[in-house]
């Protein structure tokens, strides 16, 4: 299944310059409320209280858990990270069956809330998207997406294991190699760590780190892998689970094949939405009069590009596999992607230029939603997921399997085909085929899903929901294009915002109408 990325924000009902002018006045008055507090010690802030929790993690020895305390100190990295933000790092064990063996370091890190200590509720803990994507790299990143927040929550993210300072996977060419050289490769430099970066085990680590933070309960915002993780936390802990958001949910009830089918089918239904707007709203469309003439237009460019890749800038070259998920890539964004893709294409199809392709994209996300997750890693997004699945075709199989997602996509099927064989000669078996994520006698889970999302189909949201159980799992829809509608949408921001809040789930079957309505 393709990455499930992060998001960016944009509140939708102003004008593109009020929207610009009013994320910007937010970011800073958080960045300057946090200052008072982290970098201007000196000044008349309210002295600062530190939570306690008091239901440690079963299981764990007393240095883990009250015996283990965390060492909040200055940030070093990234760069954006060293003002106004505090890092720590947690010791956990390696393997969960053995807790007394050894231990790993989990990177957190942490922005400070800005509210007095009387209306603050404690830590929110994101996760934004992957698997393979860091925190402590996404907090500075997105901060301005939950800055709304800061005045009751200190926002905290993490590396996951596998990922940026937590127990690194390597699969290059040498043990210091930050690329993927294959299966061969991890096993020789990371052997060791391969069975125990699943997400069950990093949902063990949310765990000692809810206790750590000083909260009873976990309050959480995960973004599409993020919500599987969300979601087998909740499996694990049920009643430790206190204000979760689940937005952009992956399907636990399908293997990694049948999401690749079902990913495969959205995101084609999204470029034919975006090719029938085309054709009505946008002269001289590039991809003709409707999804059809799209299809037709799409593969004949794409066979154009398997003999001659178009050149995109800093020497690079952009192919038929490019093609495909560059647009894909727009199409994450929603119908704020859909002006650059147009342009983006006639470039392509009348000048041969794919630089507009490979570059608009983070230039359009920058101010809306990330096309692709910085500080993801390859190595760590494989590990994980085969960690995760015990998916082992054979090649009889793996054959129908790419055949399959061939046939469910004219224009994204053979690119994303591959994916099959993502986990094939993995040396390690996965935990299982689907996620366990049933909760009952949780607290109410937010679970957020958008009609339009081309990566983490609609009906995955439904199913979220469901599987969680009864009176757990309570589903908001969104009536939005694009992979994830918080905060882009304004009825959905203002939900999850209460709901964090306060605790207060929206009236069964809420929907919010948006671009889709």
């Amino acid at each position: 299944m393709r990455d499930a990325h992060p998001l960016r924000s944009r509140r939708p009902g102003l004008p593109a310059g009020a929207l610009i002018i009013a994320g910007v006045v937010l970011a800073v008055i958080g960045a300057i409320g946090a200052w008072f507090q982290h970098d201007a010690p000196g000044r008349n802030a309210e002295p600062r209280t530190e939570f306690t929790a008091n239901n440690p993690p079963a299981g764990l020895p007393p240095a883990l858990t009250t015996g283990q305390h965390l060492n909040w100190s200055r940030c070093t990295s990234p760069p954006s990270a060293r003002t106004g933000y505090d890092c720590a790092a947690m010791k956990a064990p390696l393997d969960y069956r053995k807790p007394d063996g050894r231990t790993i370091d989990v990177a957190l890190i942490r922005r400070k809330a800005t509210g007095p200590n009387s209306r603050r509720i404690g830590s929110l803990v994101l996760n934004f998207g992957g698997p393979g994507v860091s925190g402590v790299s996404g907090l500075p990143e997105h901060l301005d997406q939950y800055a709304p927040l800061l005045d009751r929550y200190d926002l905290v993210s993490f590396d996951p294991r596998g990922v940026g300072a937590t127990i690194p996977v390597r699969c290059g060419k040498t043990a210091d190699d930050t690329g993927y050289d294959g299966a061969d490769a991890c096993a020789e430099h990371s052997g060791a760590l391969l069975p125990y970066i699943g997400t069950s085990h990093t949902a063990r680590d949310l765990d000692l780190m809810r206790y750590l933070l000083g909260d009873e309960r976990l309050h959480y915002f995960g973004v599409s892998y993020g919500t599987t993780l969300g979601a087998v936390y909740a499996h694990l802990h049920p009643s430790h689970v206190g204000r979760l958001v689940l937005e952009a949910p992956v399907d636990p009830t399908e293997n990694l094949n049948e999401g690749q089918v079902s990913q495969v089918k959205a995101v084609q239904a999204a470029f034919d939405r975006f090719a029938a707007h085309c054709a009505a709203r946008i002269r001289n469309c590039p991809t003709g009069d409707g999804p059809e003439e799209a299809a037709r237009r799409m593969a004949r460019l794409a066979d154009r590009l398997k003999k001659k890749p178009a050149p995109a800038g800093d020497g690079r070259n952009l192919d038929a596999d490019d093609l495909a998920n560059t647009v894909s890539d727009h199409l994450v964004l929603g119908t704020d992607g859909w002006s650059p893709l147009a342009k983006a294409l006639s470039a392509l199809i009348d000048h041969n230029d794919g630089r507009p392709l490979s570059e608009g994209v983070e230039d359009v996300g920058s101010a809306d939603r990330a096309e692709t997750p910085h500080g993801s890693s390859r190595a760590a997004r494989t590990a994980i997921t085969c960690a995760d699945s015990s998916l082992r075709p054979d090649f009889e199989r793996l054959d129908r399997d790419e055949a399959r997602v061939e046939a469910a996509s004219p224009v994204f099927g053979a690119a994303w085909s591959t994916g099959v064989y993502l986990c094939y000669g993995w040396p390690f078996d996965g935990e299982r085929p689907t996620p366990q994520v049933s909760a009952d006698g949780a607290a109410p889970v937010l679970v957020v899903g958008g009609t339009g999302d081309p990566i983490t189909p609609y009906p995955g949201a439904r199913r979220m929901a469901h599987a969680l159980g009864d009176g757990v799992g309570v589903l908001l829809t969104a009536e939005e294009e694009g992979h994830g509608t918080y905060p882009h949408n304004r009825c959905v921001t203002e939900t999850v915002d209460r709901y964090l809040r306060t605790g207060r789930t929206p009236a069964p079957g809420k929907v919010c109408r948006g671009s889709m309505s």
